[in-house]
């Protein structure tokens, strides 16, 4: 396992990580949650990525009594959380960026992952109701007060981010440190166009997220959905509609082709495509059984096999390289 800088921070995350976006707490049982951490940990992950509304706060608790039966040394591995939507309460009080609710939902989010503070912390969607200069006062102070090391944003655009860090460069306060966008080879435009600025001004680091374009990277659902598969839940049709296209789907089926000429699966294509872009951080991997893991964290040994002419081959596929935004 490589590890990469998160942006200009000093810390260092391994270049896969593991994310419990709808499997803890949600789909999958107990036992495999803790053999699928576990895998991961022994294969050098040392991210493992979580939020308060992932499965109403329970799988931030799934990952805490793992970590409590697991026993690592706290600095062997870093966690996170994120804020804004809640987990399942509907007052004002309940969710967004403002003090209260960022303050309380660390509080909770420590007390659910059984740790004493966050490595990240991510505002997890911008909040137009709270003026942001109380988000990133709020931010700055939980890390003084030792509750979290590093925060950042999620699905923030830059526009965004860089209000966040001139309020933070106005009052000499802590700035956003890192952004979750998704990133994959059907979603490009944030970090190849939008956030060169970001990268280059503030040294953002990025942990991403679906790299596989909710699975449809790995070429499965040439064939339909089967009813197993967890883009039929009512939660994720949202993905389903937007991903399961028949552009899409034929776009994934020649890429597959081009991985079975190197020799490799869909899914590591797809993973190592991602880590060829030196400003992403980590490629967050999610997983159901631990030999989907251990295949996709195979994937950075075939970063080496995409050499310019097959990354010129694979944009003749995809079609869809951004533009560069205007300074």
């Amino acid at each position: 396992m490589e590890y990469r800088r998160l942006g200009r921070s000093g810390l260092q995350l391994s270049e896969l990580s593991f994310g419990t976006w709808i499997t803890f707490g949600n789909q999958i049982p107990y036992a495999t949650a803790k053999n699928l951490f576990v895998a991961a940990y022994d294969a050098g992950v040392n991210f493992f990525d979580n939020a308060e509304v992932y499965a109403h706060g329970e799988s931030e608790r799934v990952m805490g009594r793992i970590l409590s039966e697991v026993g690592w040394s706290r600095d062997s591995y870093t966690v996170s959380s994120k804020v804004f939507f809640g987990a399942g309460g509907k007052l004002p009080t309940q969710r967004g960026l403002h003090r209260k609710h960022v303050v309380e939902a660390c509080h909770q989010a420590l007390e659910r992952l059984r740790v004493d503070y966050l490595d990240l912390y991510f505002c997890h969607r911008p909040d137009k109701a709270t003026p942001i200069d109380e988000t990133v006062w709020t931010m700055h102070q939980l890390i003084m007060q030792g509750k979290i090391l590093y925060w950042g944003t999620s699905e923030w655009s830059a526009e965004e981010i860089m209000d966040a860090q001139r309020v933070a460069d106005q009052h000499h306060l802590i700035g956003p440190t890192m952004e979750q966008p998704q990133y994959n080879l059907l979603h490009r435009e944030k970090m190849e166009s939008e956030f060169l600025r970001l990268f280059e001004r503030i040294g953002l680091g990025t942990t991403i997220w679906s790299p596989l374009a909710s699975g449809i990277l790995t070429n499965k659902y040439r064939d339909g959905l089967r009813e197993d598969f967890r883009l039929n839940r009512d939660e994720l049709s949202w993905l389903k509609d937007r991903n399961v296209v028949e552009e899409k789907l034929a776009i994934a089926g020649r890429l597959a082709d081009l991985a079975a000429e190197l020799s490799i699966t869909p899914a590591q294509l797809g993973i190592a495509w991602c880590l060829k872009n030196p400003h992403v951080s980590t490629v967050m991997l999610g997983a159901t059984r631990v030999e989907q893991l251990h295949e996709n964290l195979k994937s950075a040994e075939a970063v080496a096999l995409l050499t310019p002419e097959v990354m010129e081959r694979i944009e003749g596929i995809v079609g869809n390289k951004p533009v560069l935004a205007p300074y």
